[in-house]
């Protein structure tokens, strides 16, 4: 069993919400285990308290594939395939939200991609917009906009790895009226990062929810696979910008847990006139910025 990694201090008011992000080692291949495993890690977060629990990019398979053909192997179509059914069951059986990777294959295309779960089955996949390095071998990009998915928990988006370096997937969220983003992740080490600093995702991420008043929770696997290393780093930030929980080590398996304010009348704001979103100068640049057709497809998709 692991041990919980936490923010102390917690008051247990309605308006809290008890994020989990489970740090883990997925074992490449195979499926069966890594699926069994994070069952196993998402009941001992359930009863630590999380009622949102994230886990890390494609935890199902692990993350270096080295061939189409390996990668389309260990695909699963959603919602029918085994590994969405038993996250299915863990979620309806636990009472909470799942938002979790692994290789989706529709039609022909394969997908690195999140199913977003709560007890009632499967809400809707997200799939990578933004593609890293080998990625664009053996998947396609995403073909379904930035959806945000209404839950028990409250409304939330996704964004997968390296779609965190684009700002516009965290404006276009809260502009979607996301409260949360969740991101599963499998986060390398960056270029010239220097010694004793946070990691550029930490950094990315930390400034992404201060600029748009929303709670980002970051799930990265820890481990190497095939001689990648992994960072880990899995990190909870609030509203203002800054961590509740973590980051964690890269060397240890971790549950997360980290507690943050979803009451609309607590909502930062920097002084009594500015606000991040209030503040934008729609004149000039577009609200959604172009992105209203993406949008307009995301609603509809919805709404089927």
């Amino acid at each position: 069993m692991l041990s919980p990694l936490s923010h102390p201090g917690s008051d247990q008011s309605p308006q809290k919400l008890k994020i989990a992000c489970i740090q883990f080692e997925p074992n490449f291949g195979e499926v069966e285990h890594n699926v069994t495993r994070s069952i196993d890690l998402i009941e001992q977060a359930a009863g630590y308290g999380a009622r949102l629990i994230v886990l890390p990019e494609l935890c199902s398979t692990g993350y270096i594939f080295q061939s189409r053909e390996e990668t389309l192997a260990l695909s699963e179509r959603v919602p029918e395939g085994p590994t969405t059914n038993a996250w299915v069951e863990a979620a309806r059986r636990l009472q909470v939200t799942i938002v979790a990777g692994l290789v989706e294959r529709g039609g022909n295309c394969l997908y690195n991609s999140a199913v977003i779960i709560d007890p009632s089955g499967v809400l809707g996949v997200y799939r990578k917009l933004h593609l890293w390095a080998d990625e664009k071998l053996y998947f396609e990009p995403g073909d379904r906009g930035l959806p945000v998915f209404d839950t028990l928990v409250g409304r939330i988006s996704v964004v997968i790895c390296y779609d965190g370096w684009f700002p516009e997937m965290f404006r276009l969220s809260a502009c979607q009226g996301a409260e949360i983003v969740c991101v599963p992740t499998n986060w390398v080490p960056m270029p010239e990062q220097p010694a004793g600093h946070p990691i550029m995702a930490n950094i990315l991420h930390m400034a992404a929810a201060h600029s748009n008043s929303i709670v980002i929770a970051c799930t990265d696997r820890v481990g190497i696979e095939r001689g990648q290393r992994f960072l880990g780093d899995s990190v909870i930030i609030n509203r203002s910008g800054w961590p509740v929980a973590g980051p964690c080590s890269e060397s240890e398996e971790k549950i997360l847990i980290g507690e943050v304010d979803m009451d609309p009348r607590c909502e930062p704001s920097w002084n009594s006139v500015n606000h991040p979103l209030t503040d934008r100068r729609t004149d000039v640049y577009g609200e959604n910025l172009g992105a209203d057709i993406q949008i307009n497809l995301a609603k509809l998709e919805a709404e089927q």
